[in-house]
Protein backbone atom coordinates (compact mmCIF):
# COMPACT_ATOMS: atom_id res chain seq x y z
CA UNK A 1 0.00 0.00 0.00
CA UNK A 2 2.30 2.22 1.06
CA UNK A 3 4.23 1.32 -2.56
CA UNK A 4 1.03 2.51 -4.10
CA UNK A 5 0.99 5.55 -2.34
CA UNK A 6 4.69 6.56 -2.94
CA UNK A 7 4.04 5.93 -6.79
CA UNK A 8 0.86 8.13 -6.30
CA UNK A 9 2.82 10.82 -4.70
CA UNK A 10 5.71 10.72 -7.40
CA UNK A 11 3.35 10.60 -10.54
CA UNK A 12 1.65 14.18 -9.12
CA UNK A 13 4.69 15.63 -8.05
CA UNK A 14 6.20 14.60 -11.90
CA UNK A 15 3.15 16.12 -13.43
CA UNK A 16 3.15 19.00 -11.71
CA UNK A 17 6.96 19.56 -12.75
CA UNK A 18 5.97 19.06 -16.46
CA UNK A 19 3.59 21.23 -16.09
CA UNK A 20 5.51 23.89 -14.44
CA UNK A 21 8.11 23.79 -17.02
CA UNK A 22 5.81 23.52 -19.64
CA UNK A 23 4.42 26.99 -18.23
CA UNK A 24 7.75 28.31 -18.33
CA UNK A 25 7.59 30.53 -21.70
CA UNK A 26 4.58 31.62 -21.52
CA UNK A 27 5.40 33.26 -17.88
CA UNK A 28 9.10 34.55 -19.19
CA UNK A 29 7.09 36.27 -21.95
CA UNK A 30 4.62 37.78 -19.54
CA UNK A 31 6.70 38.82 -16.97
CA UNK A 32 9.02 40.76 -18.97
CA UNK A 33 6.02 42.34 -20.80
CA UNK A 34 7.22 41.65 -24.38
CA UNK A 35 7.50 38.87 -27.11
CA UNK A 36 10.97 38.70 -28.16
CA UNK A 37 10.52 37.81 -31.79
CA UNK A 38 12.98 36.51 -34.07
CA UNK A 39 13.15 37.71 -37.68
CA UNK A 40 15.13 38.05 -40.75
CA UNK A 41 17.64 40.87 -42.09
CA UNK A 42 15.25 41.99 -44.19
CA UNK A 43 12.96 40.18 -46.58
CA UNK A 44 10.42 42.36 -48.19
CA UNK A 45 7.28 40.44 -48.02
CA UNK A 46 7.85 38.10 -45.03
CA UNK A 47 10.04 40.81 -42.59
CA UNK A 48 11.47 43.81 -43.37
CA UNK A 49 11.95 47.13 -41.56
CA UNK A 50 10.71 50.50 -43.15
CA UNK A 51 12.96 53.58 -42.73
CA UNK A 52 10.85 54.26 -39.35
CA UNK A 53 12.05 50.68 -37.74
CA UNK A 54 8.40 49.74 -38.43
CA UNK A 55 8.36 45.68 -39.32
CA UNK A 56 5.75 44.75 -41.83
CA UNK A 57 5.35 41.01 -43.31
CA UNK A 58 3.70 37.47 -43.14
CA UNK A 59 6.37 36.28 -40.65
CA UNK A 60 5.97 39.62 -38.67
CA UNK A 61 2.14 38.90 -38.65
CA UNK A 62 2.62 35.70 -36.92
CA UNK A 63 4.47 37.39 -34.04
CA UNK A 64 1.96 40.05 -33.97
CA UNK A 65 -0.66 37.83 -33.47
CA UNK A 66 1.24 35.84 -30.85
CA UNK A 67 1.20 38.93 -28.95
CA UNK A 68 -1.73 39.81 -29.73
CA UNK A 69 -3.07 36.26 -28.69
CA UNK A 70 -1.12 36.48 -25.12
CA UNK A 71 -1.34 40.61 -24.57
CA UNK A 72 -4.34 41.68 -26.64
CA UNK A 73 -1.62 43.72 -27.76
CA UNK A 74 0.05 43.80 -30.91
CA UNK A 75 2.81 46.29 -30.64
CA UNK A 76 4.20 44.08 -27.50
CA UNK A 77 6.93 42.61 -29.64
CA UNK A 78 10.93 43.43 -29.75
CA UNK A 79 12.41 42.03 -33.47
CA UNK A 80 15.15 40.50 -33.04
CA UNK A 81 16.77 40.82 -37.25
CA UNK A 82 18.92 37.37 -37.58
CA UNK A 83 20.96 35.92 -40.07
CA UNK A 84 20.78 32.59 -41.62
CA UNK A 85 23.67 31.49 -39.84
CA UNK A 86 22.36 32.83 -35.95
CA UNK A 87 18.97 32.24 -36.59
CA UNK A 88 18.93 28.81 -34.30
CA UNK A 89 21.32 29.98 -31.47
CA UNK A 90 19.36 32.77 -30.70
CA UNK A 91 16.56 30.59 -30.49
CA UNK A 92 18.33 27.86 -28.54
CA UNK A 93 19.84 30.38 -25.77
CA UNK A 94 16.98 31.88 -25.32
CA UNK A 95 17.37 34.94 -26.89
CA UNK A 96 14.06 34.92 -28.90
CA UNK A 97 11.02 33.12 -27.52
CA UNK A 98 9.96 32.15 -31.54
CA UNK A 99 11.85 32.15 -34.74
CA UNK A 100 9.66 33.35 -37.72
CA UNK A 101 12.01 33.81 -40.31
CA UNK A 102 11.80 32.31 -43.99
CA UNK A 103 13.14 28.85 -42.35
CA UNK A 104 12.66 25.26 -43.89
CA UNK A 105 11.18 22.46 -42.20
CA UNK A 106 13.55 19.54 -42.47
CA UNK A 107 14.02 16.24 -40.94
CA UNK A 108 17.11 16.97 -39.84
CA UNK A 109 16.27 20.80 -38.17
CA UNK A 110 13.51 19.26 -36.26
CA UNK A 111 15.40 16.53 -34.92
CA UNK A 112 18.92 18.31 -34.15
CA UNK A 113 18.31 21.82 -32.92
CA UNK A 114 16.71 21.50 -29.64
CA UNK A 115 13.48 23.01 -31.50
CA UNK A 116 10.08 22.27 -33.04
CA UNK A 117 9.13 23.55 -36.24
CA UNK A 118 4.83 24.81 -35.21
CA UNK A 119 3.27 24.79 -38.91
CA UNK A 120 3.72 25.94 -42.41
CA UNK A 121 3.08 29.56 -42.90
CA UNK A 122 4.12 29.69 -46.64
CA UNK A 123 4.64 26.51 -49.22
CA UNK A 124 7.55 27.62 -51.02
CA UNK A 125 10.47 26.11 -53.56
CA UNK A 126 13.99 27.01 -54.95
CA UNK A 127 14.31 28.73 -58.03
CA UNK A 128 16.93 30.57 -60.16
CA UNK A 129 17.04 34.21 -61.17
CA UNK A 130 18.94 35.91 -64.05
CA UNK A 131 19.52 38.60 -66.25
CA UNK A 132 17.32 38.67 -69.22
CA UNK A 133 20.40 39.70 -71.40
CA UNK A 134 21.92 36.25 -70.65
CA UNK A 135 18.92 34.83 -72.93
CA UNK A 136 18.23 31.81 -70.52
CA UNK A 137 14.42 30.35 -70.48
CA UNK A 138 15.24 27.22 -68.55
CA UNK A 139 17.91 26.26 -65.52
CA UNK A 140 18.75 23.50 -67.45
CA UNK A 141 20.48 26.17 -69.85
CA UNK A 142 22.90 26.82 -66.89
CA UNK A 143 25.35 24.79 -67.07
CA UNK A 144 28.78 25.89 -66.04
CA UNK A 145 27.38 28.78 -64.93
CA UNK A 146 28.38 30.59 -61.62
CA UNK A 147 26.09 30.91 -59.14
CA UNK A 148 25.33 33.42 -56.21
CA UNK A 149 24.02 31.61 -52.63
CA UNK A 150 23.64 32.07 -48.89
CA UNK A 151 25.54 29.93 -46.37
CA UNK A 152 23.71 28.22 -43.89
CA UNK A 153 20.88 27.30 -45.46
CA UNK A 154 19.11 24.46 -47.66
CA UNK A 155 19.71 26.12 -50.49
CA UNK A 156 23.40 25.23 -50.64
CA UNK A 157 22.80 21.58 -51.19
CA UNK A 158 19.86 22.20 -53.04
CA UNK A 159 22.09 23.34 -55.66
CA UNK A 160 24.51 20.78 -55.65
CA UNK A 161 21.75 18.14 -55.68
CA UNK A 162 19.91 19.56 -58.71
CA UNK A 163 23.15 20.17 -60.69
CA UNK A 164 24.91 17.24 -60.07
CA UNK A 165 21.33 15.22 -60.77
CA UNK A 166 21.41 16.75 -64.01
CA UNK A 167 25.17 16.24 -65.16
CA UNK A 168 26.00 19.89 -65.16
CA UNK A 169 29.07 21.89 -63.67
CA UNK A 170 28.81 25.43 -61.36
CA UNK A 171 30.84 27.43 -59.53
CA UNK A 172 29.27 28.61 -56.40
CA UNK A 173 29.68 31.86 -54.60
CA UNK A 174 28.59 31.90 -51.06
CA UNK A 175 27.75 35.02 -49.09
CA UNK A 176 27.31 35.19 -45.63
CA UNK A 177 24.36 37.20 -45.95
CA UNK A 178 21.26 37.16 -48.66
CA UNK A 179 21.95 41.25 -49.15
CA UNK A 180 25.83 40.58 -49.93
CA UNK A 181 24.35 37.51 -52.09
CA UNK A 182 21.97 39.88 -54.09
CA UNK A 183 24.58 42.66 -54.19
CA UNK A 184 27.15 40.07 -55.72
CA UNK A 185 24.35 38.78 -58.22
CA UNK A 186 23.49 42.66 -59.25
CA UNK A 187 27.29 43.53 -59.65
CA UNK A 188 28.11 40.76 -62.08
CA UNK A 189 29.88 38.37 -60.00
CA UNK A 190 28.43 35.45 -60.66
CA UNK A 191 25.58 34.17 -63.19
CA UNK A 192 22.79 33.41 -61.42
CA UNK A 193 20.95 33.88 -57.74
CA UNK A 194 19.50 30.96 -56.04
CA UNK A 195 16.89 30.92 -53.26
CA UNK A 196 12.99 30.61 -52.29
CA UNK A 197 10.96 31.43 -54.96
CA UNK A 198 9.27 33.76 -52.80
CA UNK A 199 12.70 35.09 -51.72
CA UNK A 200 13.73 35.80 -55.43
CA UNK A 201 10.63 37.70 -56.14
CA UNK A 202 11.44 39.95 -52.93
CA UNK A 203 14.97 40.42 -53.67
CA UNK A 204 14.46 41.27 -57.20
CA UNK A 205 12.41 44.25 -55.94
CA UNK A 206 15.90 45.83 -54.13
CA UNK A 207 17.16 45.95 -57.90
CA UNK A 208 18.10 49.28 -59.61
CA UNK A 209 16.42 47.86 -62.43
CA UNK A 210 14.28 44.85 -61.58
CA UNK A 211 12.61 44.44 -65.11
CA UNK A 212 15.99 43.31 -66.18
CA UNK A 213 16.09 40.19 -64.03
CA UNK A 214 13.84 37.33 -64.67
CA UNK A 215 12.38 34.33 -62.43
CA UNK A 216 13.29 31.05 -64.39
CA UNK A 217 10.30 28.06 -64.71
CA UNK A 218 12.17 25.55 -62.40
CA UNK A 219 11.06 24.55 -59.06
CA UNK A 220 13.80 22.29 -57.58
CA UNK A 221 12.94 21.86 -54.03
CA UNK A 222 10.10 21.47 -51.32
CA UNK A 223 10.67 24.54 -48.77
CA UNK A 224 7.22 24.33 -46.22
CA UNK A 225 8.95 27.91 -44.28
CA UNK A 226 7.40 27.82 -40.74
CA UNK A 227 8.34 29.43 -37.08
CA UNK A 228 9.95 27.29 -34.47
CA UNK A 229 10.49 27.16 -30.86
CA UNK A 230 12.07 25.24 -28.46
CA UNK A 231 11.92 21.94 -27.06
CA UNK A 232 10.63 21.01 -23.75
CA UNK A 233 7.53 23.89 -24.11
CA UNK A 234 4.30 21.79 -25.07
CA UNK A 235 2.42 24.59 -24.01
CA UNK A 236 4.14 27.44 -25.69
CA UNK A 237 4.21 25.21 -28.62
CA UNK A 238 0.66 24.77 -28.34
CA UNK A 239 0.36 28.80 -28.17
CA UNK A 240 2.67 29.56 -31.43
CA UNK A 241 1.24 26.63 -33.55
CA UNK A 242 -2.88 27.33 -32.81
CA UNK A 243 -2.07 31.00 -33.51
CA UNK A 244 -1.65 30.18 -37.01
CA UNK A 245 -4.84 27.60 -36.97
CA UNK A 246 -6.44 30.45 -35.35
CA UNK A 247 -5.71 32.68 -38.77
CA UNK A 248 -6.39 29.93 -41.07
CA UNK A 249 -9.52 28.68 -39.27
CA UNK A 250 -10.91 32.48 -39.46
CA UNK A 251 -10.45 32.52 -43.39
CA UNK A 252 -12.00 29.33 -43.68
CA UNK A 253 -14.82 31.06 -41.41
CA UNK A 254 -14.92 34.06 -43.41
CA UNK A 255 -14.15 36.44 -40.64
CA UNK A 256 -11.83 39.26 -41.55
CA UNK A 257 -10.37 42.04 -39.52
CA UNK A 258 -12.94 44.19 -40.42
CA UNK A 259 -16.52 41.99 -39.50
CA UNK A 260 -14.84 39.85 -36.28
CA UNK A 261 -16.56 41.78 -33.83
CA UNK A 262 -20.00 41.36 -35.86
CA UNK A 263 -19.17 37.30 -36.47
CA UNK A 264 -18.61 36.67 -33.07
CA UNK A 265 -22.17 37.57 -32.78
CA UNK A 266 -23.53 34.18 -34.08
CA UNK A 267 -25.17 31.13 -32.54
CA UNK A 268 -23.13 28.88 -34.71
CA UNK A 269 -22.00 26.53 -32.88
CA UNK A 270 -18.23 26.57 -34.20
CA UNK A 271 -18.28 30.13 -34.40
CA UNK A 272 -19.15 29.43 -30.63
CA UNK A 273 -16.29 27.59 -29.92
CA UNK A 274 -14.23 29.72 -32.26
CA UNK A 275 -14.93 33.03 -30.26
CA UNK A 276 -15.09 31.37 -26.84
CA UNK A 277 -18.47 32.19 -26.03
CA UNK A 278 -18.73 28.43 -25.88
CA UNK A 279 -16.48 26.18 -23.78
CA UNK A 280 -12.82 27.21 -22.66
CA UNK A 281 -10.51 26.79 -25.75
CA UNK A 282 -8.59 29.50 -25.14
CA UNK A 283 -8.04 28.62 -21.47
CA UNK A 284 -6.63 25.27 -22.52
CA UNK A 285 -3.85 27.42 -24.15
CA UNK A 286 -3.33 28.83 -21.36
CA UNK A 287 -5.11 32.38 -23.19
CA UNK A 288 -8.05 33.78 -22.19
CA UNK A 289 -11.83 32.58 -24.38
CA UNK A 290 -11.59 35.82 -26.68
CA UNK A 291 -7.95 34.90 -28.03
CA UNK A 292 -8.65 33.99 -31.88
CA UNK A 293 -10.61 37.50 -31.84
CA UNK A 294 -7.76 39.39 -30.34
CA UNK A 295 -5.56 37.67 -33.43
CA UNK A 296 -7.93 38.30 -36.08
CA UNK A 297 -8.46 42.04 -35.12
CA UNK A 298 -5.17 42.57 -34.68
CA UNK A 299 -3.52 41.30 -38.18
CA UNK A 300 -6.81 39.73 -39.86
CA UNK A 301 -7.30 35.98 -41.05
CA UNK A 302 -4.36 34.73 -43.29
CA UNK A 303 -5.65 35.13 -46.45
CA UNK A 304 -5.91 38.89 -45.66
CA UNK A 305 -2.52 38.55 -44.31
CA UNK A 306 -0.66 36.78 -47.54
CA UNK A 307 -2.65 39.06 -50.09
CA UNK A 308 -1.35 41.72 -47.94
CA UNK A 309 1.91 41.19 -47.21
CA UNK A 310 3.29 39.07 -50.61
CA UNK A 311 -0.29 38.26 -53.01
CA UNK A 312 -1.95 40.58 -55.29
CA UNK A 313 -2.06 43.50 -52.80
CA UNK A 314 1.60 43.63 -52.59
CA UNK A 315 4.57 44.65 -54.65
CA UNK A 316 5.07 41.01 -54.69
CA UNK A 317 2.50 40.11 -56.69
CA UNK A 318 2.45 35.93 -55.72
CA UNK A 319 -0.19 34.03 -56.56
CA UNK A 320 -1.92 31.91 -54.01
CA UNK A 321 -1.35 28.97 -55.82
CA UNK A 322 -0.73 25.93 -53.23
CA UNK A 323 -1.00 28.52 -50.20
CA UNK A 324 -4.76 28.62 -51.04
CA UNK A 325 -6.95 26.94 -48.66
CA UNK A 326 -7.31 23.25 -49.11
CA UNK A 327 -11.16 24.26 -49.81
CA UNK A 328 -10.18 26.17 -53.07
CA UNK A 329 -7.45 24.06 -54.73
CA UNK A 330 -4.45 24.96 -52.44
CA UNK A 331 -2.93 22.73 -49.28
CA UNK A 332 -3.25 25.40 -46.60
CA UNK A 333 -5.68 23.25 -43.55
CA UNK A 334 -5.89 23.90 -39.93
CA UNK A 335 -6.90 21.42 -37.22
CA UNK A 336 -10.84 22.18 -36.19
CA UNK A 337 -10.69 24.56 -33.13
CA UNK A 338 -12.95 21.98 -30.87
Amino acid sequence: MKRVSLVLTLAVAAGLSVQAASAQTLKTVKDRGMLSCGVSQGLPGFSSPDDKGNWTGLDVDICRAIAAAVFNDPSKIKFVPLSAKDRFTALQSGEIDVLSRNTTWTLSRDTSLGANFTGVTYYDGQGFMVKKALKVNSALELNSASVCVQQGTTTEQNLADYFKGNNMKYEVIAFGTNDEAVKAYESGRCDVFTTDVSGLYADRLKLANPADHVVLPEVISKEPLGPMVRHGDDQWFDIVKWTLYAMITAEELGITQKNADEMAKSDKPEMKRVFGTDGNLGEQLGLTKDWVSRIVKAVGNYGESFERNVGAGSKLGIARGINALWSKGGIQYAPPIR
